[in-house]
């Protein structure tokens, strides 16, 4: 990832300011803390509002909103990142290489035997009293069993998630114990730093987990305010027990007195609250915004990420015509990706890099060392697309629906666009545009139409392929179900050798591509920009999955250059 300042015309009092704090980044790191204030953001999911706040619900995007106040066993090392001499951007949307994990409540841990995990917990952690819920105390070995218990009997689990553990227990207060049924190469992202892992204590659960003024973990901030649509706030924890160190000093977290999420659904809104400074940070602003706010307000800040959801047309293998291969297969020739990556996206595109990411290192594999047959489904041919529908019996082609999200800005230009080039080969959608909530139903209960254009996370390089294509997996779309693929999933979750992980992964995804129950679609870059004040801070995104509540927690605000600035 690069990270970009534009430079350009501005205020002369603002242009001053800038020249003063063109220091090198060993300076910038050298400045000292500071702290109070407040910190606006847009995230990543600007335009999504908190979904659930009950961890049991299984909700993708509970990490994101809870993970201010809920807490894990392990998180990102965030010393490690780029902006600090490290190697790693920490925006992947849930993939923690593994020299970059820290303990976060786990202090230390050890395998004792094979299939046992000991963890010791830190001592002195605690939750906040929260009137009506609960007193202070401190946090202790049962919260973890507890929290996993409440997540493993939970209705809504994803169907085997957590089938390699046989019991967590807590042999005294500060020691969890984790013995494993088998070896399961995600162990520490199952219930560890993943989607599903936060740590809540039983008073929350009692009080009513899904009430948002319920809830109370040990993390850095508490959540005080939630406005449906519109905004989640959090103010600082006082009786928080994480210190980062900055120039060689060690200072207590977190810096900003409250943070808060604004959700805000129109792009024009989110880039007018950046330039008037009513944003500190933006996390997701599209390529073709990027060039008026570099002109309106040249002193931000930028960061170019390529998108951490990979996105595609699915089409159902249940349903006629799906069902077939040539089918699925034509319409991927139907559809120019190369056109698509120059003229719609002028570049800012790659058009392969999915279902693996580029980020992940030794699993992924680009197009030009993809078998023919892969090569094929990205090579624009509408004759032999016709062929192919010809072959399976649709000569005239058929029309089919196609769900897709209002959400997306982009999907929703880019669908037409597909249909297109689709109708050029008699292939005719019905799009049916939906509202958040209704569209992740439609796909959770398996009531998804044939078509459906999706953003899907990667994860991380083992869970992009078992979520999308294992029999019965909720984020499957394409309700894709092949016995023998599942056993070769099953394959790699007990092979402990990550390099023969590796190796099978890159055939898996090799299968999968070719027998496409998706449309594969090209791959957007996306920016973070965010102004100079906000300190101690790179354009990170997340430190688990999908959690930024680390990051945020060791930003600051200088606020005397923001008033200087004008704002």
């Amino acid at each position: 990832m690069q990270t970009f300042q534009f430079k350009g015309k501005s205020r002369a009092l603002a242009a001053g300011v800038a020249l003063a704090l063109s220091a090198g980044g060993a300076a910038a790191q050298a400045e000292a803390p500071k702290y109070g204030g407040s910190l606006e953001i847009g995230t990543v999911y600007v335009q999504i509002s908190a979904l659930s706040w009950d961890l049991a619900d299984w909700n993708w995007k509970q990490n994101h909103d809870t993970g201010q106040f809920y807490e894990h066993l392990f998180a990102a090392d965030l010393s490690q990142a780029k902006r600090l001499g490290g190697k790693h951007s920490f925006v992947a949307d849930a993939w923690l290489p593994s020299d970059a994990i820290r303990g976060e409540l786990a202090e230390s841990w050890k395998w004792t035997d094979p299939l046992t995990l000991e963890i010791k917990m830190r001592k002195g952690v605690k939750f906040p009293a929260k009137a009506g819920v609960m007193a202070e105390r401190e946090l202790v070995a049962e919260d973890v069993v507890y929290s996993f218990e409440r997540m493993e009997k939970s209705p809504k689990k994803i169907p085997t998630y957590f089938d390699h553990v046989e019991k967590i227990s807590a042999p005294d207060k500060h020691t969890v114990v984790m013995k494993f049924k088998n070896f399961n190469a995600e162990w520490d992202y199952r219930f560890g730093w993943g989607y599903y892992s936060g740590i809540m204590p039983k008073e929350v659960a009692t009080a009513g987990a899904g009430n948002w003024k319920n809830v109370n973990g040990t993390g850095p901030f508490m959540l005080t305010d939630f406005v449906q649509g519109n905004s989640n706030t959090y103010t600082k924890n006082q009786v928080y027990w994480g210190k980062d160190k900055i120039g060689g000093k060690e200072y207590k977290l977190p810096f900003v007195d409250k943070v808060t999420y604004r959700t805000i659904k129109d792009e024009a809104t989110q880039d007018a609250a950046l330039r008037t400074g009513k944003l500190d940070i933006l996390e997701l602003v599209r390529w073709q915004r990027v060039d008026e706010l570099k002109k309106s307000a040249p002193q931000l800040k930028w960061n170019r990420w390529l998108s951490t959801n990979g996105q595609f047309l699915s089409m159902r293998v249940d349903t006629k015509p799906f069902d077939d291969i040539r089918v699925r297969r034509a319409l991927n020739m139907a559809v120019d990706k190369q056109a698509i990556v120059k003229e719609y996206y002028n570049g800012n595109a790659e058009l392969f890099s999915y279902p693996q990411s580029p980020d992940y290192l030794g699993y992924f594999e680009p197009l030009e060392a993809m078998p023919a047959a892969v090569k094929e489904l990205f090579t624009y041919d509408p004759a032999k697309a016709r062929k192919l529908l010809a072959e399976a019996g649709y000569p005239k082609g058929f029309s089919f629906k196609v769900q897709v999200c209002s959400c997306q800005p982009d999907h929703m230009e880019l669908l037409p666009l597909v249909a297109a080039y689709l109708e050029q080969v008699g292939v005719k959608l019905e799009i049916q545009t939906m509202e958040y909530g209704a569209f992740l139903s439609a796909m959770t209960s398996k009531k998804n139409e044939p078509g459906y254009l999706m953003n899907n996370g990667y994860t991380n390089p083992t869970t992009t392929i078992r979520k999308s294509f294992v029999t019965k997996q909720v984020w499957n779309p394409s309700q894709w179900s092949d016995a023998e693929y599942d056993k070769k999933m099953d394959a790699v979750y007990l092979e402990r050798d990550e390099q023969t992980r590796q190796r099978m992964l890159k055939l898996m995804t090799r299968e999968i591509l070719e027998k496409a129950p998706y449309l594969w679609l090209p791959t957007p870059y996306l920016y973070t920009a965010w102004w100079p004040w906000v300190k101690n801070y790179g354009g990170e995104l997340r430190a688990g999955a999908v959690k930024p509540g680390p990051i945020y927690a060791r930003i600051w605000v200088d606020q005397d250059m923001k008033k200087k600035m004008g704002f």
